[in-house]
């Protein structure tokens, strides 16, 4: 195989991801088992946003609608979202970082006793059953004890998310689970799903990625660096650039990748752009979240899409849903868009894919 370039790479990246739509699960499959999830809705979630591109007719909400009969679990792998069967049994059954005393241990059994006697539990019912009060959470404001014992259980494979009522999870007890007999094959399985969703990577951001694994495992915290070493030796690797790159053994950067004259407005956690290290290499610029920067120190805006003209990231998207129309407030790292009338047709034509995908 010949060295690649960085245009290579970049078109490596935008093709491998932005595959062909096809069917809700065999999407999921080829972005390695997971899709991140996001609450925010600008117009539409992060997990919708993602799918739009790969699922066939997809709308928005059409996860949440066929959740229950997916597959899918909601749970954290490097982030919260929604997971397949087989990298969920990866990683349970799951310790967590923090370990609960006694009395902690006890109000948990408390709370999967009422689980289990409910059927189907909604945290408003676990909390008039049990009426254990309020507790600081972690950012200093007070939450229902018994909605972070569902969180905390829910984390460590004890329940499974049943669906969302109103935005809110409903929960069922999780079958028992086997520990992988293979420890450190599950840290190579769970490493090869973060290359499968977001190669070809630089070296620091495939370390970074392996490093994230403690909150998918923290059992096996300590299997990260040699899980590195072994992702390292099994991937194809190339200098570009001054820059270490890694990809999968089977996968050819240089082979003359199809990129189509398409707009594409991307999530913020799309794994084309999540990776903000890889994000700056490929594209030239800094692209930043920044929905939870002050309102007077934004760049691009409140939840700025990232925009894809064929392999290259050149502006970003406000986009509003109001009364059944879409408002699109678009920005350029040039200043102004291309001059390009390919590149005005393929805008309209993305922006009508989106109002079609915001009207269901």
């Amino acid at each position: 195989m010949p060295t690649p370039r960085l245009d290579d790479l970049r078109r490596h990246a935008v093709a491998r991801s932005l595959f062909a739509p096809t069917s809700l699960g065999e999407a999921v499959q080829r972005l390695g088992g997971f899709v991140q999830a996001d609450p925010l809705r600008a117009p539409a979630r992060a997990q919708d946003l993602t799918l739009r591109h790969r699922v066939r007719d997809y709308r928005v909400g059409d996860l949440e609608r066929r959740y229950p009969r997916s597959g899918l679990q909601e749970d954290f792998f490097i982030n919260y979202g929604f997971v397949s069967p087989e990298l969920r049994a990866l990683m349970h059954p799951r310790r967590a970082r923090r370990v609960w005393d006694a009395t902690r241990q006890r109000q948990a059994r408390e709370v999967l006793a009422v689980v289990a006697d409910l059927g189907e539990a909604h945290p408003a019912d676990v909390d008039a059953a049990l009426g254990h009060g309020k507790v600081k959470n972690w950012f200093g404001g007070d939450s229902r004890l018994s909605t972070e014992l569902l969180d905390g259980l829910h984390y460590r494979g004890h329940l499974n998310v049943l669906r969302r009522d109103k935005g809110t999870r409903v929960y069922g007890l999780a079958a028992p689970w086997a520990p992988p007999a293979d420890p450190q094959a599950a840290m190579d399985a769970m490493a090869d799903v973060l290359v499968q969703k977001y190669a070809p990577l630089p070296a620091a951001s495939l370390s970074q990625l392996v490093s994230m694994l403690y909150a998918a495992a923290y059992q096996w915290v300590d299997l990260r660096k040699p899980t590195l070493a072994r992702a390292k030796a099994r991937l194809a690797h190339a200098k570009v650039d001054g820059t270490d790159w890694f990809w999968p053994a089977d996968e050819d950067p240089t082979r003359g990748w199809r990129i189509p004259a398409r707009v594409r407005l991307l999530a913020p956690f799309d794994p084309v752009v999540w990776d903000r290290r890889r994000f700056e290499l490929l594209w030239g610029w800094a692209y930043r979240f920044e929905a939870y920067t002050p309102a007077a120190q934004r760049v691009r805006g409140h939840y700025a899409l990232p925009l894809l003209w064929r392999d290259a990231v050149i502006g970003w998207g406000n986009l509003k849903w109001r009364d059944g129309r879409l408002d699109a407030d678009l920005g350029y790292v040039a200043g102004r868009p291309p001059s390009d009338p390919a590149f005005a047709t393929a805008l309209d034509d993305e922006l009508t894919r989106f109002q079609a995908f915001m009207d269901a």
